[in-house]
């Protein structure tokens, strides 16, 4: 057993392991992914337990800024410190606080207020998002406390965004920048990736990049450049620029148009000439012309891949299959539906520390 470290822990919904010692940690994630998948040959990479995050979503409410307390979704636990957030975060989530101490906050239960998040982001640079309701009546009193705020803040950037008040999100399309640029950057690799503030990147930097490291190796095995390699659920383009040295063609898939301009854009950054990123709902895979010689990256939510995109992946026949999942249950029920293809490899990256989660990347090949 452990002594957790956050003076929040046990009521606080973020964490749920903080009472156990990290190495079992890892070995009772380790047996939930060997029960899963029956493959007991597994590789762990890990990093910090503490102070690894770089984004978090605190939400206003009458006492300051906080977590949903456990088990709820309408009660929360005010939060003057995160552990498994970085130092820059909790530096930032304090000028938050000192400086929105007496916020209209929107009520979670009567759907009123304004302030709903606090969004804070570190990567090459810091950034603010704050998410208030798009029916307040005080949106523009809002936003002149926000730019007074931004005039003192050490954020680099600073974002308003609005959402509906029945929309539960910390993310919106309706936004605009009142400090800085609507643009963050992660370098993984020697590669540059930029991103949206309201875009998805992995909240683990270290461990993500020991990711896109094994993964750059499992492919180094085999002889692809006379090879294409289909990377889907793409997002902004990770995994397939990475690995666009090793290939005649990259072409990476992903349905939302906003992480796909981001991909176009991280192609030519990284001054690359055989990759290509286009707006396709994976599920649709059939409207593309792919050569027979065929590698497949799959990084899908967690609720796994869809039954129409497995059979177009059947179809396609790849000689390898590199599925990457944040879900072991639903990782489980979608491999054993490629009945052509063994396991033969699997390792598990730990990018959430204190919690149960964690990422699984498994390398299918051809019987």
């Amino acid at each position: 057993m452990a002594t957790p470290l956050c003076p929040y822990f046990g009521k606080c919904g973020g964490c749920s392991t903080q009472h156990i010692d990290y190495e079992l940690q890892l070995k009772n994630k380790s047996k939930q992914l060997e029960g899963a998948i029956h493959f007991l040959d597994l590789k762990v990479f890990s990093g910090k337990p503490y102070f690894y995050r770089n984004r978090m979503d605190f939400i206003f409410h009458k006492n300051g800024l906080g977590l949903r307390r456990k088990g709820t979704w309408d009660v929360l636990v005010n939060v003057e410190k995160c552990v498994i957030a970085n130092e820059r975060i909790n530096h930032l989530l304090q000028e938050v606080r000192l400086f929105f101490c007496n916020v209209d906050y929107f009520d979670l239960c009567k759907h009123t207020g304004t302030f709903r998040y606090a969004v804070v982001r570190d990567s090459h640079k810091t950034s603010l998002t704050f998410i208030l309701n798009a029916d307040s009546f005080n949106l523009q009193e809002a936003d002149s406390i926000i730019r007074e705020f931004a005039e003192k803040s050490s954020a680099d950037i600073i974002i308003v965004a609005r959402v509906p008040p029945e929309v539960d999100e910390s993310v919106s399309n309706d936004f605009y920048v009142v400090k800085g640029e609507d643009s963050l950057q992660q370098e993984y690799l020697g590669k540059i990736f930029s991103y949206s503030t309201q875009g998805f990147f992995q909240n683990n930097q270290v461990v993500a990049e020991k990711m896109q490291q094994y993964v750059h190796g499992l492919l180094e095995n085999y002889q692809t450049s006379p090879a294409v390699l289909l990377d889907l659920y793409g997002g902004v383009g990770t995994f397939g620029i990475i690995n666009a040295d090793l290939f005649k063609e990259v072409i990476i898939v992903e349905e939302y148009a906003a992480s796909v301009e981001s991909a176009r854009q991280n192609i030519l950054i990284n001054n690359l000439k055989n990759t290509k990123a286009i707006t396709l709902d994976a599920k649709q895979l059939s409207k593309l012309t792919l050569q027979k010689l065929l590698f497949v990256i799959t990084d899908p939510p967690r609720k796994g891949m869809d039954p129409k995109t497995i059979e177009q992946l059947k179809r396609l026949n790849p000689e390898v299959i590199i599925y990457i999942s944040c879900n072991v249950q639903q990782l489980s029920k979608d491999i054993i539906k490629f009945k052509n293809y063994l396991v033969k490899s699997v390792a598990l990256f730990d990018l959430f520390p204190q919690t149960n989660h964690g990422e699984v990347v498994v390398e299918l090949i051809k019987k």
